[in-house]
Protein backbone atom coordinates (compact mmCIF):
# COMPACT_ATOMS: atom_id res chain seq x y z
CA UNK A 1 0.00 0.00 0.00
CA UNK A 2 1.01 3.65 -1.04
CA UNK A 3 0.57 6.38 1.43
CA UNK A 4 1.49 10.06 0.21
CA UNK A 5 3.14 12.93 2.54
CA UNK A 6 0.12 15.11 0.81
CA UNK A 7 -3.29 14.84 -1.01
CA UNK A 8 -2.03 15.04 -4.84
CA UNK A 9 -3.40 18.07 -6.83
CA UNK A 10 -6.81 17.26 -8.43
CA UNK A 11 -6.67 16.32 -12.41
CA UNK A 12 -3.04 15.24 -12.18
CA UNK A 13 -3.39 11.45 -13.84
CA UNK A 14 -2.22 8.77 -11.83
CA UNK A 15 0.81 6.58 -12.42
CA UNK A 16 1.01 2.62 -12.34
CA UNK A 17 2.58 3.39 -8.44
CA UNK A 18 0.44 6.12 -8.13
CA UNK A 19 -0.03 6.64 -4.00
CA UNK A 20 -3.14 6.96 -2.21
CA UNK A 21 -3.41 10.35 -1.00
CA UNK A 22 -3.13 10.94 3.28
CA UNK A 23 -6.88 12.40 3.19
CA UNK A 24 -7.74 8.51 2.45
CA UNK A 25 -5.61 7.01 4.80
CA UNK A 26 -5.91 9.15 7.97
CA UNK A 27 -9.98 8.93 7.35
CA UNK A 28 -8.88 4.91 7.35
CA UNK A 29 -7.45 5.41 10.37
CA UNK A 30 -10.56 7.07 11.92
CA UNK A 31 -13.07 4.12 10.55
CA UNK A 32 -10.84 1.53 11.65
CA UNK A 33 -11.20 2.86 15.01
CA UNK A 34 -14.81 3.18 14.97
CA UNK A 35 -15.10 -0.23 13.14
CA UNK A 36 -13.39 -1.87 16.22
CA UNK A 37 -16.16 0.11 18.74
CA UNK A 38 -19.11 -0.37 16.27
CA UNK A 39 -18.32 -3.83 15.56
CA UNK A 40 -18.03 -5.25 19.31
CA UNK A 41 -21.63 -4.21 19.67
CA UNK A 42 -22.64 -5.48 16.30
CA UNK A 43 -20.97 -8.81 16.93
CA UNK A 44 -22.69 -9.65 20.47
CA UNK A 45 -25.84 -7.65 19.74
CA UNK A 46 -28.12 -11.28 18.22
CA UNK A 47 -27.00 -12.92 21.61
CA UNK A 48 -27.32 -10.21 23.67
CA UNK A 49 -30.61 -9.73 22.58
CA UNK A 50 -31.97 -13.32 22.27
CA UNK A 51 -29.81 -15.01 25.14
CA UNK A 52 -29.50 -12.76 27.70
CA UNK A 53 -32.04 -10.51 27.51
CA UNK A 54 -34.48 -13.28 25.97
CA UNK A 55 -36.32 -11.19 23.12
CA UNK A 56 -37.68 -12.73 20.67
CA UNK A 57 -36.18 -13.46 16.72
CA UNK A 58 -38.68 -11.31 15.54
CA UNK A 59 -37.43 -8.65 18.07
CA UNK A 60 -34.11 -8.95 17.08
CA UNK A 61 -35.32 -8.50 13.54
CA UNK A 62 -36.63 -5.09 13.90
CA UNK A 63 -33.55 -3.71 15.50
CA UNK A 64 -31.09 -5.42 12.94
CA UNK A 65 -33.36 -3.93 10.14
CA UNK A 66 -33.27 -0.54 12.36
CA UNK A 67 -29.75 -0.96 12.03
CA UNK A 68 -29.58 -1.75 8.71
CA UNK A 69 -32.19 1.06 7.60
CA UNK A 70 -32.16 4.46 10.25
CA UNK A 71 -29.34 5.81 8.56
CA UNK A 72 -31.28 6.59 5.70
CA UNK A 73 -33.18 9.03 7.19
CA UNK A 74 -30.10 11.19 7.20
CA UNK A 75 -27.95 9.91 4.38
CA UNK A 76 -29.54 12.43 1.79
CA UNK A 77 -29.29 14.89 4.35
CA UNK A 78 -25.72 14.36 5.64
CA UNK A 79 -24.58 14.27 1.39
CA UNK A 80 -26.54 17.29 1.23
CA UNK A 81 -24.91 19.44 4.26
CA UNK A 82 -21.36 18.13 2.53
CA UNK A 83 -22.16 19.29 -0.69
CA UNK A 84 -23.97 22.77 0.35
CA UNK A 85 -20.96 23.85 2.94
CA UNK A 86 -18.10 22.33 1.44
CA UNK A 87 -16.79 21.21 5.40
CA UNK A 88 -17.14 17.46 5.28
CA UNK A 89 -15.01 17.10 8.03
CA UNK A 90 -17.29 18.90 10.64
CA UNK A 91 -20.75 17.20 9.41
CA UNK A 92 -18.71 13.79 9.60
CA UNK A 93 -17.28 14.51 13.20
CA UNK A 94 -21.04 15.18 14.73
CA UNK A 95 -22.63 11.61 13.15
CA UNK A 96 -19.29 9.73 14.41
CA UNK A 97 -19.77 11.92 17.73
CA UNK A 98 -23.24 10.38 18.00
CA UNK A 99 -22.50 7.16 17.46
CA UNK A 100 -20.00 6.89 20.16
CA UNK A 101 -22.26 8.20 22.66
CA UNK A 102 -24.48 5.62 21.62
CA UNK A 103 -22.13 2.81 22.87
CA UNK A 104 -21.72 3.49 26.36
CA UNK A 105 -25.77 4.10 25.89
CA UNK A 106 -26.64 0.70 25.75
CA UNK A 107 -25.59 0.07 29.49
CA UNK A 108 -28.80 0.41 30.99
CA UNK A 109 -30.98 -0.57 28.09
CA UNK A 110 -32.23 -3.54 28.90
CA UNK A 111 -35.97 -3.45 27.08
CA UNK A 112 -36.75 -3.69 23.52
CA UNK A 113 -37.45 0.13 23.41
CA UNK A 114 -34.53 1.57 25.33
CA UNK A 115 -32.85 -0.72 22.60
CA UNK A 116 -34.70 0.25 19.65
CA UNK A 117 -33.67 3.48 21.21
CA UNK A 118 -29.76 3.46 21.41
CA UNK A 119 -29.59 1.44 17.74
CA UNK A 120 -31.72 4.36 16.43
CA UNK A 121 -28.85 7.33 17.33
CA UNK A 122 -26.11 5.19 16.58
CA UNK A 123 -27.62 5.08 12.91
CA UNK A 124 -28.65 8.48 12.84
CA UNK A 125 -24.46 8.89 13.33
CA UNK A 126 -23.47 6.60 10.55
CA UNK A 127 -25.99 8.40 8.25
CA UNK A 128 -24.61 11.90 8.51
CA UNK A 129 -20.94 10.91 8.56
CA UNK A 130 -20.86 7.80 5.55
CA UNK A 131 -21.54 10.64 2.17
CA UNK A 132 -19.19 12.75 3.59
CA UNK A 133 -16.38 10.69 4.46
CA UNK A 134 -16.90 9.29 1.08
CA UNK A 135 -17.09 12.37 -1.00
CA UNK A 136 -13.93 13.47 0.75
CA UNK A 137 -12.11 10.66 -0.07
CA UNK A 138 -13.34 10.53 -4.04
CA UNK A 139 -12.53 14.35 -3.81
CA UNK A 140 -8.99 13.37 -2.64
CA UNK A 141 -8.33 10.57 -5.12
CA UNK A 142 -6.96 10.70 -9.02
CA UNK A 143 -10.51 9.78 -11.05
CA UNK A 144 -8.68 6.68 -12.31
CA UNK A 145 -7.59 5.38 -8.61
CA UNK A 146 -10.80 5.85 -6.89
CA UNK A 147 -11.64 1.82 -6.61
CA UNK A 148 -8.11 1.56 -5.65
CA UNK A 149 -8.35 4.44 -2.89
CA UNK A 150 -12.11 3.05 -1.56
CA UNK A 151 -10.07 -0.13 -1.26
CA UNK A 152 -7.86 1.17 0.98
CA UNK A 153 -9.72 2.91 3.21
CA UNK A 154 -12.59 -0.06 3.42
CA UNK A 155 -9.35 -2.27 4.24
CA UNK A 156 -8.11 -0.18 6.93
CA UNK A 157 -11.80 -0.19 8.28
CA UNK A 158 -11.93 -3.69 7.92
CA UNK A 159 -8.86 -4.39 9.99
CA UNK A 160 -11.02 -2.46 12.45
CA UNK A 161 -14.01 -4.42 11.97
CA UNK A 162 -11.98 -8.08 12.12
CA UNK A 163 -10.26 -7.00 15.73
CA UNK A 164 -13.86 -5.31 17.22
CA UNK A 165 -15.29 -8.98 17.69
CA UNK A 166 -11.76 -10.42 18.82
CA UNK A 167 -12.22 -7.74 21.30
CA UNK A 168 -15.64 -8.24 22.23
CA UNK A 169 -14.72 -12.12 22.23
CA UNK A 170 -11.56 -11.39 24.66
CA UNK A 171 -13.88 -9.58 26.76
CA UNK A 172 -16.23 -12.06 27.20
CA UNK A 173 -13.98 -14.72 27.93
CA UNK A 174 -12.35 -12.86 30.58
CA UNK A 175 -15.62 -11.71 31.72
CA UNK A 176 -18.66 -14.45 30.87
CA UNK A 177 -21.55 -12.49 30.15
CA UNK A 178 -19.88 -9.08 30.75
CA UNK A 179 -21.63 -7.16 27.91
CA UNK A 180 -21.48 -4.33 30.03
CA UNK A 181 -17.69 -4.45 29.59
CA UNK A 182 -18.05 -5.30 26.02
CA UNK A 183 -19.89 -1.54 26.07
CA UNK A 184 -17.80 0.54 27.68
CA UNK A 185 -14.55 -0.84 25.54
CA UNK A 186 -16.70 0.48 22.71
CA UNK A 187 -17.29 3.62 24.04
CA UNK A 188 -13.93 4.07 23.98
CA UNK A 189 -12.42 2.73 21.36
CA UNK A 190 -15.43 5.48 19.50
CA UNK A 191 -14.24 7.86 21.15
CA UNK A 192 -10.50 7.97 20.11
CA UNK A 193 -11.80 7.59 16.55
CA UNK A 194 -13.26 11.23 16.86
CA UNK A 195 -10.22 12.24 18.30
CA UNK A 196 -8.22 11.69 15.53
CA UNK A 197 -10.57 12.98 13.09
CA UNK A 198 -11.01 16.32 15.05
CA UNK A 199 -7.42 16.66 15.54
CA UNK A 200 -5.34 15.03 12.35
CA UNK A 201 -7.64 14.97 9.61
CA UNK A 202 -7.23 17.94 7.55
CA UNK A 203 -10.14 20.19 7.31
CA UNK A 204 -10.28 20.75 3.67
CA UNK A 205 -13.22 21.96 1.19
CA UNK A 206 -14.59 18.77 -0.94
CA UNK A 207 -14.77 20.75 -4.58
CA UNK A 208 -17.72 22.54 -6.14
CA UNK A 209 -19.82 24.54 -3.28
CA UNK A 210 -22.96 22.39 -3.88
CA UNK A 211 -26.30 23.31 -6.32
CA UNK A 212 -29.61 24.49 -5.54
CA UNK A 213 -31.94 22.00 -4.01
CA UNK A 214 -34.07 21.93 -7.61
CA UNK A 215 -30.72 21.34 -9.61
CA UNK A 216 -29.77 18.64 -7.22
CA UNK A 217 -32.95 16.74 -7.10
CA UNK A 218 -32.76 17.06 -11.20
CA UNK A 219 -28.97 15.60 -11.04
CA UNK A 220 -30.16 12.84 -8.80
CA UNK A 221 -33.25 11.45 -10.43
CA UNK A 222 -30.40 11.61 -13.93
CA UNK A 223 -30.78 8.62 -16.23
CA UNK A 224 -27.49 8.14 -15.67
CA UNK A 225 -27.56 7.95 -12.21
CA UNK A 226 -31.26 6.05 -12.25
CA UNK A 227 -30.21 2.87 -13.19
CA UNK A 228 -27.12 2.26 -10.93
CA UNK A 229 -29.94 3.36 -8.25
CA UNK A 230 -32.23 1.24 -9.16
CA UNK A 231 -30.11 -2.01 -9.60
CA UNK A 232 -28.39 -1.16 -6.23
CA UNK A 233 -31.70 -1.04 -4.34
CA UNK A 234 -33.25 -4.45 -6.14
CA UNK A 235 -29.96 -5.89 -5.14
CA UNK A 236 -30.32 -4.70 -1.23
CA UNK A 237 -33.79 -5.69 -1.07
CA UNK A 238 -32.74 -9.44 -1.65
CA UNK A 239 -29.16 -9.02 1.12
CA UNK A 240 -29.72 -11.11 3.92
CA UNK A 241 -28.02 -9.31 7.09
CA UNK A 242 -24.76 -10.81 8.51
CA UNK A 243 -26.41 -11.46 12.08
CA UNK A 244 -29.22 -13.85 10.44
CA UNK A 245 -26.68 -15.72 8.39
CA UNK A 246 -24.38 -16.21 11.60
CA UNK A 247 -27.28 -17.34 13.19
CA UNK A 248 -28.38 -19.87 11.25
CA UNK A 249 -25.00 -21.08 10.89
CA UNK A 250 -24.79 -21.47 14.76
CA UNK A 251 -28.38 -23.03 14.66
CA UNK A 252 -27.38 -25.52 12.20
CA UNK A 253 -23.40 -26.41 14.18
CA UNK A 254 -24.40 -25.52 18.00
CA UNK A 255 -21.67 -23.32 18.29
CA UNK A 256 -20.79 -22.09 21.95
CA UNK A 257 -22.54 -18.88 22.57
CA UNK A 258 -18.64 -17.45 23.34
CA UNK A 259 -17.19 -18.39 19.88
CA UNK A 260 -20.16 -16.36 17.85
CA UNK A 261 -17.84 -13.26 17.81
CA UNK A 262 -15.56 -15.32 15.55
CA UNK A 263 -17.97 -15.55 12.75
CA UNK A 264 -17.77 -12.18 12.42
CA UNK A 265 -14.05 -11.83 12.26
CA UNK A 266 -13.80 -14.68 9.57
CA UNK A 267 -15.61 -12.22 7.44
CA UNK A 268 -14.10 -9.25 8.13
CA UNK A 269 -10.49 -11.65 7.07
CA UNK A 270 -10.99 -12.22 3.89
CA UNK A 271 -12.52 -8.75 3.31
CA UNK A 272 -9.21 -7.42 4.72
CA UNK A 273 -7.67 -9.58 1.99
CA UNK A 274 -9.66 -8.94 -0.84
CA UNK A 275 -10.84 -5.17 -0.79
CA UNK A 276 -7.65 -3.54 -2.53
CA UNK A 277 -7.37 -6.07 -5.01
CA UNK A 278 -10.72 -6.08 -5.33
CA UNK A 279 -10.44 -2.40 -5.49
CA UNK A 280 -7.82 -2.43 -8.30
CA UNK A 281 -9.96 -4.97 -10.74
CA UNK A 282 -12.82 -2.86 -10.41
CA UNK A 283 -10.29 0.04 -11.69
CA UNK A 284 -9.17 -2.06 -14.16
CA UNK A 285 -12.02 -4.67 -15.77
CA UNK A 286 -15.25 -2.21 -14.53
CA UNK A 287 -16.99 -1.53 -11.20
CA UNK A 288 -20.09 -2.55 -12.61
CA UNK A 289 -18.75 -6.39 -13.31
CA UNK A 290 -17.28 -6.43 -9.47
CA UNK A 291 -19.81 -5.80 -8.24
CA UNK A 292 -22.32 -8.27 -9.60
CA UNK A 293 -19.71 -10.56 -9.02
CA UNK A 294 -19.92 -9.93 -5.27
CA UNK A 295 -23.24 -10.80 -5.36
CA UNK A 296 -22.94 -13.72 -7.00
CA UNK A 297 -20.68 -14.84 -4.15
CA UNK A 298 -23.39 -13.49 -1.90
CA UNK A 299 -25.48 -16.02 -3.64
CA UNK A 300 -23.06 -18.78 -2.98
CA UNK A 301 -23.20 -18.40 0.77
CA UNK A 302 -26.99 -18.44 0.52
CA UNK A 303 -26.56 -21.88 -0.69
CA UNK A 304 -24.09 -23.05 1.32
CA UNK A 305 -25.44 -21.44 4.99
CA UNK A 306 -29.02 -23.01 4.16
CA UNK A 307 -27.95 -26.36 3.45
CA UNK A 308 -24.60 -26.29 5.79
CA UNK A 309 -25.28 -29.07 8.92
CA UNK A 310 -22.69 -27.50 11.07
CA UNK A 311 -19.31 -28.53 9.56
CA UNK A 312 -16.29 -26.78 9.81
CA UNK A 313 -15.63 -26.66 6.46
CA UNK A 314 -18.73 -25.54 5.16
CA UNK A 315 -18.65 -23.01 7.91
CA UNK A 316 -15.38 -20.92 6.76
CA UNK A 317 -16.32 -21.36 3.21
CA UNK A 318 -19.71 -19.34 4.27
CA UNK A 319 -17.34 -16.98 6.07
CA UNK A 320 -15.01 -16.51 3.34
CA UNK A 321 -17.37 -15.91 0.85
CA UNK A 322 -19.39 -13.29 2.85
CA UNK A 323 -16.37 -11.88 3.13
CA UNK A 324 -15.83 -11.94 -0.93
CA UNK A 325 -18.75 -10.18 -1.55
CA UNK A 326 -18.50 -7.29 1.12
CA UNK A 327 -15.17 -6.34 -0.84
CA UNK A 328 -16.31 -6.59 -4.03
CA UNK A 329 -19.67 -4.33 -3.79
CA UNK A 330 -18.72 -2.01 -0.36
CA UNK A 331 -16.46 0.37 -2.02
CA UNK A 332 -17.20 -0.50 -5.26
CA UNK A 333 -20.65 1.24 -5.37
CA UNK A 334 -19.38 4.55 -3.99
CA UNK A 335 -16.44 4.27 -6.86
CA UNK A 336 -19.40 3.65 -9.59
CA UNK A 337 -21.57 6.28 -8.60
CA UNK A 338 -19.33 9.02 -7.37
CA UNK A 339 -18.60 8.64 -11.53
CA UNK A 340 -22.14 9.33 -12.90
CA UNK A 341 -22.53 12.64 -10.60
CA UNK A 342 -20.71 16.02 -10.77
CA UNK A 343 -18.25 17.26 -8.12
CA UNK A 344 -20.97 19.80 -6.72
CA UNK A 345 -23.22 16.97 -6.20
CA UNK A 346 -20.64 14.12 -5.10
CA UNK A 347 -21.90 13.89 -1.52
CA UNK A 348 -25.74 13.68 -2.34
CA UNK A 349 -25.06 11.01 -5.22
CA UNK A 350 -23.43 8.81 -2.85
CA UNK A 351 -26.01 9.17 0.03
CA UNK A 352 -28.39 8.52 -2.57
CA UNK A 353 -26.66 4.93 -3.22
CA UNK A 354 -26.41 4.46 0.42
CA UNK A 355 -30.20 5.33 0.97
CA UNK A 356 -31.94 2.86 -1.39
CA UNK A 357 -29.40 -0.30 -0.40
CA UNK A 358 -29.89 0.95 3.57
CA UNK A 359 -33.69 0.86 2.84
CA UNK A 360 -33.75 -2.08 1.21
CA UNK A 361 -32.22 -4.19 3.76
CA UNK A 362 -34.16 -2.72 6.33
CA UNK A 363 -37.26 -4.30 4.42
CA UNK A 364 -35.40 -7.81 4.28
CA UNK A 365 -34.28 -7.83 7.50
CA UNK A 366 -38.14 -7.56 8.84
CA UNK A 367 -39.27 -9.92 5.81
CA UNK A 368 -36.68 -12.38 6.62
CA UNK A 369 -37.01 -12.87 10.58
CA UNK A 370 -40.84 -13.45 9.46
CA UNK A 371 -40.07 -16.05 6.61
CA UNK A 372 -37.35 -18.04 9.45
CA UNK A 373 -40.46 -17.91 12.10
CA UNK A 374 -42.43 -19.40 9.59
CA UNK A 375 -40.57 -22.21 7.43
CA UNK A 376 -37.04 -22.44 9.37
CA UNK A 377 -33.89 -20.73 8.39
CA UNK A 378 -33.23 -23.47 5.42
CA UNK A 379 -35.88 -22.98 3.13
CA UNK A 380 -35.65 -18.95 4.19
CA UNK A 381 -32.35 -18.64 2.87
CA UNK A 382 -33.38 -20.74 -0.13
CA UNK A 383 -35.83 -18.75 -1.19
CA UNK A 384 -33.94 -15.33 -0.72
CA UNK A 385 -31.46 -16.93 -2.67
CA UNK A 386 -34.25 -17.40 -5.98
CA UNK A 387 -35.01 -14.06 -5.24
CA UNK A 388 -31.44 -13.06 -5.73
CA UNK A 389 -30.75 -15.13 -8.64
CA UNK A 390 -33.52 -13.31 -10.35
CA UNK A 391 -32.14 -9.57 -8.88
CA UNK A 392 -28.65 -10.10 -9.98
CA UNK A 393 -29.73 -10.63 -13.87
CA UNK A 394 -32.11 -7.69 -13.74
CA UNK A 395 -29.21 -5.63 -12.52
CA UNK A 396 -26.97 -6.92 -14.90
CA UNK A 397 -29.11 -5.81 -17.86
CA UNK A 398 -29.65 -2.40 -15.80
CA UNK A 399 -25.44 -1.82 -15.35
CA UNK A 400 -24.98 -3.29 -18.66
CA UNK A 401 -22.33 -0.76 -20.43
CA UNK A 402 -22.45 1.60 -17.69
CA UNK A 403 -18.19 1.10 -17.05
CA UNK A 404 -17.82 2.62 -20.72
Amino acid sequence: MYITIRDRPAGKQAGPKARVATTVVLLGVVSLLTDISSEMVTAVLPLYMTAELGLSLLAYGVVDGLYQGVSALVRIFGGYLNDRTSRPKWVAVFGYGISALSRVALIPAHSFAAITGVITADRLGKGFRTAPRDALIADASEPSMLGRAFGVHRTLDTIGAALGPLVAFGLLLLVPGGYSSVFVASFAFGLLGVTVLVLFVPDLRTSGGGLAAKRLVKELASPRLRKPLVAAGLLGLFTVSDGFLYLSLQHSGDFAARWFPLMYVGTNLVYLTLAIPLGRLSDRVGRAKVFLGGHAALLVTYLVAGGSSGGLIATLVALGLLGAYYAATDGVLPALISKRVPAAARGSGIAAAQTVVVLARFAVSLAFAGLWETMGPQHALYLAAGFLVAGIGVSGWLLKGIDK
